[in-house]
């Protein structure tokens, strides 16, 4: 028997007996839409077929739960022609996990970034969330983000299946990142083959309080799952729906940053200034998704499936804005008391400082839909083939309202002492402040502009920044597959696939103004709210606020940014895009098999060749005023892959794996959005201009796998995993020739009549890359493999080391985000009669992380080393017991409450630093 037809007609009942133990629609892998990739439940184990199955019975120990779902893991690694890492479902759902970022950044090689204490981004091998692509069943998917990276925390874990991240890429695999392509997997109906009715819920409780008024320390969560199957088990229906209320809290500092300065003669970084906020975050999320599969002759299954999400992240912001070091609006540094420790300013006082009272809200909303239609036919003659319709849309809007208050208007000292005496101390978690004044006070406290931000007499007293994105795609896939009996080459495959995109960023802003050109409002008593409290800071508490209710009252009024006309804000004009792309992309890959003396060798060879038109349409911005413009590009990227592994009789694997690869460019990168003039400190004149860059090509990169792999049992393993892989081409801001024979003269062109259309433009641009290189060591060994009596305890995790280096546009040595060099995680569990317990830990060291900037702008920053640990207790009811299909949990998340920082040019300058406090979550799930 072929190696493969003996692994299919295996039969593992641990995973049968996990699928059933199984709840909120947490199941086994199962075959998906992405041809080469299909994994059926009889893969997870490698053994002969079952021939006597009361023996088999007799003989056999039935693992369930977080065991059963580590060996399908296991399982999965060791099949793939590729290199992998999986978590299967009850992984997901029972670890202390709110989405699947938390769970798939425990894999080797994985990290998360955390986004107001939730995993919402993931860095494979030391690359950030831009280098690697995100699948729904196999499908490209829209995202709620600026650009590609997909922000995990919107797909709920209740609904999802299964989680394969590949490493390496194959020739139909479609939609591969730079690094990593990681597919979400949901329940396929047919393939579970029983009815499974399931319902959960837990509550959680943020120790660190309801920091703001009208906020929450108490949430919840539930969800429930119907599978079952009919019509002689020719149809299948799966329907999953998870619904989340669950509030977070933040304690923050934040620096402007920190300025330069002397002091009695001693150079000395000072902190510049602090915009620190309380966050008090409520997150409501509906996931709902359903299958349905119809089989109408045994050769032929026919598929649709579809999943919404519906997000609403609705965060106050309330806190305090000091100018400070940089000298900015009055402010000054007292020299009398100071210290300065290895270059920074520690302690000292500012005086005449006008501080900022912020009373802001963030709210996004967001929709994503997605879905899909299947028809696979797997005839009996060796042919096979499918056809796959993808559908993908989000549309989300990101407000931003901002509100001021303050002692007076722009500095007006009025006798109420607008200005005041701070003295600081600077040290690793930031900056305490130790003010003369009670900002609490709303008797002291008055709406107006303190800065003097307007730019003049009228007050600005808020600004509202309404971001609002539209993001469509569309996808269609064929393939057709040809089995061949015996000999070297198993199959060949040839697919097509289209995929069409739409982006596209509307910006809608407005300056909040105060009536009848007054430049200060009292607050009215009824709006005023509880204080909210900067004691961490050393601030007290401040006056406090909803700026909605002020806004619906008409105490504060909104004052539309202008968007047409000669008066154009082209700053608001400048951020808008809309990117189209149309791939078009053809493979062909050869699958091979042969049986060796000692083991076989699988794999698969393989093109992919993709065809991509670009297209932005923007604002340029002419003396004449903005105008629509639209440019593009056409290009083909080849990409040539190999996949071979050596599987030994004595559990080794050896697996190389070598590649071209490609990862698109950030969408924003490629936007048209470009303002330009005349620089006349060069004889002649030369044309120079800043903004996107719709020429942009992918970053591309060569690379080569090799692993080393040992299996113990159905659920051990170790694995070494090598990686080398040569950048050819990456993206960095900078400096290139551009020609603006198409773009309306610019101001002043006249009285330069040799001007060249050839000038300058600075934005993203392609460039000589350099090379990341490293290791990763991944480990699953239950204690069992070793002795009975450690039967229940084991462990799981993995450490990657990575080495980067990579030039920019000038040709110095940069750093790539989200690289850290090193990744450790892991889990120890026992798992027994019941009882249930786990400790996880990851951790990652300083990293590259992405933060929002003014006007919801990104940024990025230095981010510090941390440790992140979680842990769960549980237990669940045996069969034949009254409670039979109950599981009861507790779980605890960042259990030493590690604080996310950032820091700037140094590492005692911090920029950030985060607490979220502890979350601790108690649950159940039930299966009838």
């Amino acid at each position: 028997m072929a190696f493969r037809d003996t692994l299919r007609s295996g039969i593992s009942i641990s995973a049968f007996t996990a699928t059933l133990a199984l709840a909120g629609g947490l199941l086994p892998s199962v075959a998906m839409a992405q041809g080469s990739q299909q994994t059926t439940p009889e893969q997870v184990d490698e053994g002969q077929p079952v021939t006597d199955p009361d023996a088999a019975a007799d003989d056999v120990i039935i693992v369930t739960g977080f065991r059963a779902s580590l060996e399908s893991a296991v399982a999965e690694k060791k099949l793939s022609d590729q290199i992998v890492e999986s978590v299967t479902a009850e992984d997901i759902g029972k670890l202390p996990d709110a989405s699947i970022g938390e769970s798939i950044a425990r894999l080797p090689g994985l990290t998360a970034q955390r986004l107001n204490g939730r995993a919402n981004v993931v860095a494979i091998r030391g690359f950030g969330p831009d280098f690697s692509q995100t699948l729904l069943n196999g499908r490209e998917q829209t995202t709620t983000s600026d650009n590609r990276s997909v922000e995990l925390d919107q797909y709920p874990s209740e609904i999802v299946n299964q989680v394969v991240v590949y490493k390496s890429p194959t020739a139909s695999l479609v939609g591969q990142g730079l690094v990593g392509t990681i597919d979400i997997r949901t329940i396929r109906p047919l393939e579970t083959g029983k009815q499974i009715i399931a319902v959960g819920a837990r509550g959680s409780w943020a120790d660190i309080g309801a920091l703001n008024a009208g906020s929450r320390e108490y949430g919840y969560r539930v969800n429930g799952t119907f599978v079952d199957q009919f019509a002689d088990d020719t149809i299948g229906i799966s329907l999953a729906a998870s619904y989340v209320d669950e509030p977070y809290q933040l304690q923050e500092f934040n620096a402007w940053g920190y300025a330069g300065t002397q002091v009695n003669g001693q150079d000395a970084a000072l902190i510049g200034g602090s915009k620190s906020y309380v966050t008090s975050t409520r997150l409501k999320r509906l996931g709902v998704n359903g299958t349905l599969q119809w089989q109408p002759m045994p050769q032929l299954t026919l598929t649709v499936d579809g999943f919404y999400s519906n997000f609403d992240d609705d965060q106050s912001k309330r806190g305090i804005e000091l100018p400070l070091g940089f000298g900015a609006f009055g402010t000054t540094f007292n020299p009398a008391n100071f210290t300065v420790e290895d270059g920074l300013v520690t302690s000292g006082q500012f005086d005449n400082v006008r501080g900022v009272i912020r009373n802001d809200v963030f709210q996004r909303k967001a929709d994503l839909y997605s879905g899909g239609f299947n028809a696979l036919w797997d005839g009996d003659d060796g042919w096979t083939a499918f056809f796959d319709f993808g559908y993908s849309r989000t549309d989300r809007n990101e407000l931003s309202l901002e509100s001021y208050s303050g002692t007076g208007f722009n500095g007006d000292d009025t006798g109420r002492g607008s200005a005041a005496t701070i003295g600081f101390t600077s040290g690793d978690k930031g900056t305490v402040f130790n003010p003369s004044l009670d900002y609490s006070d709303p008797a002291r406290i008055f709406l107006t502009d303190p800065l003097g931000w307007g730019g003049g007499a009228i007050p600005q007293a808020g600004y509202s920044n309404n971001r609002i994105i539209e993001d469509e795609l569309f996808q269609f896939r064929g393939e057709v597959e040809k089995e061949f009996d015996g000999g070297f080459l198993r199959s060949v495959q040839f697919g097509m696939n289209y995929t069409t995109r739409e982006k596209s960023l509307t910006p809608d802003e407005a300056f909040v103004r105060l009536p009848n050109g007054a430049t200060e409002v009292a607050i009215p008593s009824q709006f005023l709210l509880r204080s909210t409290d900067l004691t961490y800071l050393g601030l007290g508490p401040i006056v406090s606020y909803d700026p909605r209710e002020l806004i619906a009252a008409g105490i504060l009024v909104l004052e539309p940014r202008v968007a047409t006309g000669p008066n154009a804000a082209n700053d608001v004009l400048s951020k808008s895009y809309t990117v189209n792309e149309d791939l078009m992309t053809l493979y062909l890959q050869a699958n091979i098999e042969q049986e060796l003396a000692n083991g076989v060798l699988t794999g698969n060879v393989g093109v992919q060749g993709i065809n991509t038109v670009q297209n932005s349409t923007g604002f340029i911005f002419p003396a004449a005023g903005p105008q629509r413009l639209t440019l593009g590009d056409d290009y083909w990227d080849v990409l040539p892959s190999a996949n071979l592994s050596l599987r030994l009789n004595s559990d080794w694997v050896f697996r190389v794996a070598a590649a071209r690869e490609i990862m698109r460019p950030r969408l924003d990168d490629t936007r048209l959005s470009i303002g330009y003039g005349i620089d006349n400190s060069v004889p002649g004149g030369i044309i120079r201009g800043g903004g996107g860059n719709p020429y942009l090509r992918p970053y591309r990169a060569n690379a080569i796998d090799f692993n080393i792999e040992k299996y113990f049992g159905t659920g051990g393993v170790v694995a070494l995993q090598l990686f080398y892989k040569d950048i050819k081409s990456y993206v960095f801001n900078g400096r290139f020739a551009f020609d603006y024979s198409s773009f309306p003269p610019p101001t002043g062109s006249a009285a330069y009549p040799n001007l060249s259309p050839i000038g300058t433009l600075d934005a993203p641009i392609n460039t000589g890359g350099g090379d990341l290189y490293g290791a990763e060591l991944a480990v699953t060994l239950p204690f069992d493999t070793f002795s009975e009596a450690l039967e229940g305890f084991g462990i799981t995790g993995g450490a990657s080391y990575t080495k980067t280096k990579i030039e920019d546009a000038n040709g110095n040595e940069t750093q790539i985000p989200g690289y850290s060099k090193w990744v450790v995680n892991g889990t120890a569990y026992f798992e027994r009669a019941g009882f249930n317990t786990r400790v996880s830990a990851r951790y990652r060291s300083t990293f590259l992380g992405d933060f929002t900037g003014f006007g919801g702008s990104p940024v990025r920053r230095t981010a510090l080393d941390e440790t992140i640990i979680d842990a769960q207790i549980g237990y669940d009811f045996q069969d034949g017991t009254a409670l039979e299909g109950l599981s009861l949990y507790l779980q605890g998340q960042n259990l030493t409450d590690q604080p996310f920082v950032s820091t700037g040019a140094e590492r005692n300058q911090v920029i950030d630093y985060q607490l979220y406090g502890r979350r601790f979550l108690a649950g159940f799930t039930y299966k009838f």
